[in-house]
C-alpha cells in the first residue's frame, strides 16, 4: 500500500498548472460534497432509520475515513470535521426538498470545470490510472488547506 507522501507525489503529477490546481481546489472538495448528497439521497431500509444520521452517504463516508486514517491521522481529522460540515448541508437542504437536485448539478458542473483544468493541464485525470485518486483529492486539496494555516503533515 502507498503511503500519504507517495499518493501525493502521484496525484501532483497531473496538477502543476496554477489553474488547474485552483479548479481542483474549488471543485474536488465540491464534487465530494455532491457525492454525499447524492448518497444522502438514496432511500434507506427501515432499520437504518433506528440509528441517528445511518444513512447510505454516512457509510460512505465512514469508508472513507477508515482510509484516511491508514495514510495519516492529521487528515483523517481534517476529513472527520469537513465530512461533518458537508452532512450538516446535506441534512439542511434535505429538508428543504433541494438536496438531491443541488447535488446533481455541482456534481456536473464540478466535473466539467475538472475536465477543462486536465485540458488545460494537458495530462488525464489521475483517477483514469487508479480509481483510487478519487479519494486522494479531497487529500489533496485539504494539504493546501493544512499548509496555508500552518500544520505540517
Amino acid at each position: 500500500m502507498r503511503t500519504f507522501n507517495q499518493w501525493m507525489a502521484e496525484y501532483g503529477v497531473s496538477h502543476k498548472n496554477p489553474t488547474n490546481q485552483l479548479i481542483h481546489k474549488v471543485c474536488v472538495p465540491l464534487i465530494m460534497f455532491s457525492v454525499i448528497g447524492l448518497f444522502w439521497s438514496i432511500s434507506i431500509p427501515d432499520f437504518f432509520s433506528t440509528i441517528p444520521y445511518l444513512n447510505w452517504a454516512t457509510l460512505f463516508i465512514a469508508g472513507c475515513l477508515m482510509f484516511y486514517l491508514s495514510l495519516n491521522v492529521m487528515m483523517f481529522l481534517g476529513m472527520l470535521i469537513l465530512t461533518g460540515v458537508m452532512c450538516w448541508i446535506c441534512q439542511q437542504l434535505n429538508q428543504l426538498g433541494l438536496l438531491l437536485w443541488t447535488s446533481i448539478l455541482v456534481f456536473a458542473l464540478s466535473w466539467i470545470a475538472q475536465f477543462y483544468g486536465h485540458k488545460i493541464e494537458g495530462k488525464k485525470p489521475s483517477f483514469f490510472q487508479d480509481l483510487a485518486f478519487l479519494l486522494i483529492g479531497p487529500l489533496w486539496v485539504l494539504r493546501f488547506f493544512y499548509a496555508k494555516i500552518g500544520i505540517k503533515v
